[in-house]
């Protein structure tokens, strides 16, 4: 019982691959060279306890200082996972190398070479941080790649802001951050007098970037490039190009005369405790929303900059304003307000500014674009003065333990409308087991709600959810047990966790079937694509039973070599954990590097002609679930004492072949399909079945003859009396 409390255990703490390590500096330097970020250097030295840098060295000779951006600033791309680049300052506070070491982009891997988000990150090398700092990080253009926008955007801001965070800790360049003697400001919240559009505009509670049609084919025409200044924005050169205004309407005086009374109250049950909200107005030709964050879910043409820090917005923290409550407000065709976190690093006492990104067409594909700034700052009015200067916080665990949970918990917020479908689908499928028996009484409409619940955990777990489970989840837990285990850390993946958690307890009612047989996408893929085979009449193989047998011990052969290879390195065995197709298949769609997507066309083709080949014979997480298969506590799959001797119903249309020829499921194999519980109750294919209903017949029509024995014969004519 010890044992099988241990397995549980294990499985309610799996969690992603992707958190189970920290990337640190260290974990990349022995991979560089050192010449690529200093000319002439030959070698790194130790990291600095204070200040996660290393020393770019040349000889004994200190050149610049290596860092990595991910050590000092959080920014995360699509993948929801930091881009890890590595870069190196000198003494003039100038970036002397960049090179990028790892990513898990999704957008960068499918149909943009990884050589040119290579090329372009390696081209902010010579970047000058003092004027990048003067500037608030404008002093440079931004290359961007069409399709990439916010992933180049991210290492951009990553750079610019991990670059100048280094350049004060270490004094270069004269950026050593002086203590401030001004003392901080708070929100005035006792004042609530709604003002008028005027007052507000006028004493700059809303301020505003207008650019007109002449101004950004100016402005585009000023960079040069030719294809840009081919394409000029159409329109008279003082038509409105954008009209784009913002306030800070978690201000209490501001929100109430902008949002009015009821929308107010709206917004302060939509904020958490420390968080802020900004609207931004907007009316032209332009829009300073676009249309990428219907696809993405970002909001890639503006992001508010603070300081060091930058936010972007995604539609969770998006909502939109039908109207203004000042009467004399012009009119928008764009009213939209967005929240900014708590764990941003926002004051809003402090002048922040938004930055648009305005965008042009050069080709049938690509785009060229521009920034433009929207500066605000508080009015003094709406601010206390404190009496003391605040002490500067050093960072601790706690402090970091906050920032981690605030972190989790803001992505469970974000993916609540995924978490509850795919709750509801968990809900269901456990009344399916509860209720088996019921649920399999119609063969045919069982059949097609399985095919429908295979559907939704391809298209939905699978390729929008991308929450494939994988034997490196396993590996991940492995090596988070001997550095250290939290529970932050695989929270950050919502559906990973919820699915493993679910799994922790079909363990004990019914084994590993409830995840290989129902929510693994690449296992229901293989099924749906089999049954679009048989549909086709491709034959279907059936190997035999000796045969079979002797091949299911493979995948356990392959979880035991990844696993004791884990322990040395779990890298050499992410590499090789390739052997699962899941990654080319469901994560990347097959949008991948030729010999991957093969690899796994071919084990679909075997599916063709052998139901669920890669699950019998070869999946090491179907290996990995079985192990602790048989701690379940209860055997639900009906059976009768004829199965397997003599009849062989179930055994040979098992689509798996998980019940042996004597009539023994093996749940080790089994995916508790039900199909057995089918043929249980069918009245065409179940031989007990039909002799049940066989002996009912001829009992009810005994029955009957005794019943009707000595009464007339009512179905034929009585016969007539001779005269």
């Amino acid at each position: 019982m010890t044992r099988a409390l241990a397995f549980l255990l294990a499985f309610v703490v799996i969690f992603g691959a992707g958190v189970a390590k920290a990337e640190t500096l260290a974990n990349f330097l022995p991979d560089l060279e050192p010449a690529a970020f200093a000319e002439g250097a030959d070698g790194f030295g130790a990291i600095r306890q204070d200040v996660p840098v290393a020393p770019v060295l040349r000889g004994s000779e200190t050149v610049a200082w290596a860092f990595l951006t991910s050590d000092f600033v959080g920014t995360t791309g699509y993948s929801g996972k930091p881009i890890h680049v590595v870069a190196a300052i000198d003494a003039d506070a100038v970036l002397t190398g960049v090179e990028l070491v790892k990513h898990s982009e999704p957008i960068v891997l499918i149909g943009i070479p990884n050589s040119k988000i290579l090329k372009l990150t390696e081209g902010y090398r010579g970047m000058d941080l003092v004027a990048e700092a003067e500037s608030g990080g404008d002093s440079h253009d931004l290359d961007i790649i069409s399709g990439a926008t916010v992933t180049i955007m991210v290492i951009d801001d990553s750079l610019v802001r991990a670059g100048i965070k280094v350049a004060r800790a270490l004094n270069l360049g004269g950026l050593a951050r002086a203590a401030s003697d001004t003392p901080r400001r708070e929100i005035d919240l006792t004042q609530t007098a709604p003002r008028d559009w005027a007052t507000l505009t006028g004493d700059g509670s809303v301020r505003r970037l207008t650019l007109d049609v002449g101004q950004i084919n100016a402005a585009f025409q000023a960079t040069g490039d030719k294809r840009a200044i081919a394409r000029p924005e159409k329109g008279d050169p003082e038509d409105t190009y954008i009209d784009m205004h913002a306030a800070l309407v978690s201000v209490p005086a501001i929100g109430l005369s902008l949002l009015g009374a009821e929308e107010y109250a709206n917004l302060t049950d939509w904020l958490e405790p420390g968080e802020a909200a900004v609207l931004l107005l907007g009316r032209g030709k332009y829009s300073f929303k676009g249309s990428g964050y219907v696809r993405g879910g970002l909001f890639d043409r503006i992001q508010l900059i603070q300081g060091d820090d930058a936010v972007r917005w995604t539609d969770k923290q998006h909502k939109r304003l039908r109207v203004l409550a000042t009467p004399d407000a012009p009119s928008f065709t764009e009213l939209d307000i967005y929240k900014i976190p708590v764990d941003s690093g926002f004051v809003a006492t402090e002048p922040f500014r938004i930055q648009l990104l305005a965008q042009r067409a050069v080709g049938a594909v690509d785009k060229t674009f521009l920034t433009f700034d929207l500066g605000y700052a508080l009015p003094d009015s709406y601010m206390l003065p404190v009496a003391a200067p605040a002490s500067v916080a050093v960072q601790d665990d706690a402090d970091e333990a906050a920032a981690k949970t605030a972190l989790w918990q803001r992505i469970w917020r974000d993916r609540v409308v995924e978490i509850g479908v795919l709750s509801a689908m968990l809900m269901v499928l456990t009344g399916v087991f509860f209720f088996q028996f019921q649920v399999t009484a119609n063969a045919r409409v069982f059949y097609w709600f399985r095919m429908g619940f295979l559907t939704m955990t391809l298209f939905f777990i699978g390729w929008y959810a991308n929450a494939q489970l994988s034997v490196v989840n396993l590996m991940a837990l492995a090596g988070s047990l001997r550095s250290g285990f939290t529970w932050d850390a695989f929270l950050m993946d919502p559906l990973v966790f919820i699915q493993w958690f679910a799994i922790a307890a079909a363990l004990l009612f019914w084994g590993r079937g409830a995840y290989c047989g129902w929510l693994c996408p690449f296992g229901a893929l293989q099924e749906l694509t089999n049954q679009v085979a048989r549909a086709l009449k491709i034959p279907q193989w059936e190997l035999p039973w000796g045969l079979h047998e002797r091949l299911w011990p493979i995948k356990y052969m392959i979880f035991l070599g990844l696993f004791g290879v884990s322990l040395v390195s779990i890298p050499q065995a992410e590499h090789l954990a390739e052997v699962e197709p899941f990654k080319t298949a469901i994560i990347l769609k097959f949008m991948r590097d030729w010999p991957f997507v093969v690899f796994a066309l071919l084990l679909l083709l075997a599916g063709l002609f052998v139901e669920r080949f890669y699950c019998r014979y070869m999946c090491p997480l179907g290996a990995a679930l079985a192990i602790p298969a048989r701690v379940r506590m209860f055997d639900w799959l009906r059976r009768y004492k004829e199965c397997g001797s003599p009849c062989q119903t179930c055994a040979n249309e098992c689509p798996v072949q998980a019940i042996h020829p004597t009539g023994e499921i093996n749940p080790n194999e089994c995916v508790n399909c039900l199909h057995c519980q089918v043929l249980y109750q069918s009245e065409a294919k179940c031989p007990v079945v039909i002799r049940q209903l066989k002996r009912r017949a001829a009992v009810g029509k005994v029955s009957d003859d005794i019943l009707n024995k000595g009464k007339p014969n009512k179905s034929q004519p009585p016969k007539l009396a001779k005269t």
